[in-house]
């Protein structure tokens, strides 16, 4: 089995964040998501894998390189236009072969991986298998009808009158039966080629398609509130090793708190779950829970929490930041106290509160 691993995406719901770093290459819990992708499609036992890139491959390479650091053989594949799910595998065709693939969206996170429903699609091989779960609207989603015995009768994207609630959550289970499925394809009345128009036509042609349920934890990242909902989710799973080398005596640590090879903590309270990436500084700061802080971040009375700051960020006496997402080398400063602010602030960026 190969992966096809879509990374070409825009992000347009986290602008203006996405101008400047592929919405794949945010960080969860100090690791960009995709890089949770890859973790979880590595074991699965797969280690080839296709990766479908946008106008943002250069930035996806230089994280991801040829994969080998992760023990996988990586292929890149540019896509020039946003045109569909389907239209990735159709312009993957030479890297899939002839081989079975699972397709996995970049974007998406999902605790505990996926390695059971792709032991199941190996037993059991049907011409296609679909990963979904229970969701309280499914307007929002694409959606599969199943019946009595979990087969696929029908996937109908965002029904406005839904008949069943298991959306489609962005991970796919493909023989070659789909690349006619795909190649019968016209684009959608948004211009794309639909993947769930070529699920829908396999099931049309009396092909087996089939769905596992997935119950543990999911998101989509496309969002901050997601974004953040997965940090808190991946930071309660820290197991911290004891190491306060880099603590001096005034601080105070509690809970759970990983603290990276050359991070400082000087003056300051930190309330786990935390994680707070290499070469980082924190100073007379108060550091509350469920805040992942990345590499040579600079914080210096600063009071923050529940929030995401990137690397080479430095936040300076400002304090009650509250579910925040804080770009690469974003400079955040002020002079005295205020009320508390949310802020969601691209790289390079430079924000000066008023006192």
């Amino acid at each position: 089995m190969k992966a096809l691993i879509l990374s070409g995406g825009t992000g347009t719901r986290l602008r203006p964040f996405t101008y400047s770093i592929p919405k794949q290459l945010v960080p969860v819990a100090n690791k960009p998501v995709l890089l949770h992708c890859l973790e979880n499609v590595r074991d699965m036992g797969v280690t080839q894998v296709g990766v479908i890139v946008g106008s943002q491959e250069d930035q996806i390479r230089a994280v991801v390189g040829d994969g080998s650091a992760l023990g996988l053989d990586i292929t890149y594949i540019p896509q020039h236009l946003p045109l569909g799910l389907a239209h990735c595998v159709l312009i993957a065709r030479d890297f899939l072969g002839d081989d079975d693939f699972v397709m996995y969206l970049g974007d998406n996170m999902l605790v505990g991986g996926v390695t059971e429903a792709a032991k199941v699609f190996r037993t059991q091989r049907p011409d296609a298998g679909v990963l979904v779960t229970e969701v309280t609207d499914p307007r929002q989603f694409g959606v599969a009808e199943l019946d009595s015995e979990g087969r696929v009768t029908a996937v109908v994207e965002k029904p406005l009158e839904p008949r069943s609630n298991l959306a489609l959550i962005g991970v796919y289970f493909f023989t070659p039966a789909i690349h006619d499925a795909v190649a019968r394809l016209r684009p959608s009345a948004r211009g794309e080629l639909e993947i769930t128009e070529a699920i829908q036509g396999l099931v049309d042609r009396n092909h087996r398609v089939t769905a596992e349920q997935f119950t543990g934890y999911w998101k989509d990242t496309g969002n901050v509130d997601d974004l953040l909902d997965c940090n808190r989710v991946l930071l309660d799973t820290l197991h911290s090793d004891g190491d306060r080398g880099g603590v001096d005596t005034e601080s105070l640590v509690l809970g759970e708190v990983v603290i990276e090879p050359g991070a400082r903590i000087i003056g300051s309270r930190v309330e786990g779950p935390v994680v707070v990436g290499a070469g980082s500084t924190i100073r007379n700061s108060h550091i509350g829970p469920y805040t992942a802080v990345g590499r040579h971040c600079e914080l210096s009375g600063a009071g923050i929490s529940d929030s995401i700051i990137l690397d080479g960020a430095s936040i300076r006496d400002v304090l009650d930041i509250q579910g925040s997402l804080i770009g690469r080398w974003a400079d955040v400063h002020v002079g005295d106290s205020h009320p508390r602010h949310r802020l969601l602030v691209g790289d390079h960026s430079q924000i000066a509160l008023p006192a």
